[in-house]
């Protein structure tokens, strides 16, 4: 167990920070340790606790800019955004279900601001609305030198200098601390549907969704659920029928005549091979949030099971879970048109790390094993290896934000 630090205020990371230089110390970050399972485990001797670091600083719903300290609860800033009709489009998945069994918003005790954005979460919007890192306008953060720096501002263009924001998201907290957060927020879409379409195999399934999205429907989520997963959804689907679900949003005019456009074309596409209906608003809100936090792969009964997150070409989904699923098994469920395939394999020493790493380097794309037991998260590569040219680029970024390896060392990979 190490000793957890609690900084207040930006200057007191800066000294935590230093004084861990000093004393030649490895620091893990966290903030409310929602994320905390994923990655190696921690090569740390004292632990940085972000989370005092809690409030919103600006917020101009006008300018559809806000600005909050960096651990600041997400279940709080998503609140203020709704009261004045606002959200954050990139939908960060709540990884709660997946990793304890609970959804961590529901129980008040979902990641912070600053964790979305050092993770770089999305969820089913991705394919409309980009990731967490298209959204992050600007920060302030403590690097592992030490020295407190900004990047970016308030505006959403702003084209001064390097775009360090883009760099920092997804780095996992082991090239700076962030403290202040500035971010874009949107309009919340008035309404929203789900077109249905049951009884697809997994490449037809694949097929509809690049059609749908080729329409000009506006499609903001596009999954396919197969038989086995379908039913854990809470659609009331019959065992033994897959779905493949098409969300539109936006004014209710609009979605009414866009749905009525991708009625007819799935039905045209389908043929004979599956019924088209409609999911109304409420189910379709509770449908998408399932499909974000992959809830079909949570709870008691799955906790054993390793969980892996796979992007690759929408056109290759079907190929690559294929792949896997006959060679041991599986569950899969596919997001992003099936760009994204989440896969649910048996209990195992490696967590299937090598078969999965077959099927990504047959079909392309990355891999990252998001559960697994800590002692299999150490021994197996957790993000996707890179190749050496990329490899030696990312040890000589970490070289200049934090030479001497004190934050997070080794969260991503061995030695980095």
């Amino acid at each position: 167990m190490t000793d957890t630090l609690k900084p207040r205020t930006a200057k007191d990371v800066e000294d935590v920070v230093q004084s861990a230089l000093a004393r030649g110390a490895a620091l893990e970050l966290v903030g409310r340790g929602t994320k905390r399972a994923i990655g190696r485990p921690a090569q740390s001797d004292l632990t940085l606790d972000l989370s005092s670091l809690s409030g919103v600083i600006l917020y101009e719903p006008e300018e559809l800019v806000l600005s909050a300290q960096a651990g600041t609860p997400l279940d709080a800033i998503e609140a203020l955004l709704a009261a004045q009709g606002q959200h954050l489009a990139f939908e960060p998945i709540d990884y709660g279900p997946l990793l304890t069994g609970a959804p961590s918003r529901a129980t008040n005790s979902g990641g912070t601001i600053g964790g979305v954005l050092a993770a770089n979460l999305c969820g089913p919007r991705r394919i409309s609305a980009g990731a967490a890192r298209d959204h992050f306008l600007g920060f302030e953060a403590v690097s592992g030198r030490g020295e407190t720096f900004k990047s970016g501002g308030r505006v959403v263009k702003n084209v001064t200098g390097y775009d360090v924001s883009k760099l920092i998201a997804g780095s996992w907290g082991t090239l700076a601390a962030l403290t202040t957060v500035t971010i874009k927020t949107l309009p919340r879409p008035q309404t929203q549907a789900t077109v249905v379409v049951s009884g697809l195999d997994d490449a037809t399934a694949v097929r509809a969704m690049a059609a749908a999205m080729a329409t000009s429907c506006d499609v903001s989520g596009a999954a396919q659920l197969p038989a086995t997963v379908a039913p854990r959804i809470g659609l009331g689907a019959a065992v033994g029928c897959s779905l493949t679900v098409l969300r539109l949003e936006g004014v209710a005019p609009s979605v009414d005549h866009r749905r009525a456009t991708l009625i007819a074309a799935m039905r045209t596409f389908v043929k004979s091979f599956g019924a088209v209906e409609l999911c109304d608003e409420e189910a379709s809100r509770s449908l998408w949030r399932a499909i974000r936090d992959v809830t079909p792969f949570a709870g008691p009964d799955a906790s054993a099971r390793p969980v892996w997150r796979i992007v690759t070409a929408p056109s290759r989904g079907a190929q690559l879970a294929g792949m896997i699923t006959a060679a041991t098994e599986a569950e899969v469920l596919y997001d992003w048109a099936g760009g994204l395939v989440w896969v649910m394999l048996a209990p195992s020493d490696d967590a299937g790390a090598a078969l999965v790493r077959r099927a990504v380097g047959a079909c392309g794309g990355q891999a990252m094993l998001i559960r697994a037991p800590a002692a299999t998260r150490a021994a197996v590569d957790v993000f996707s290896p890179q190749e050496p040219g990329l490899a030696s680029l990312t040890r000589r970024v970490k070289q200049g934000f934090d030479p001497n390896g004190v934050l997070n060392p080794g969260r991503m990979w061995a030695g980095v």
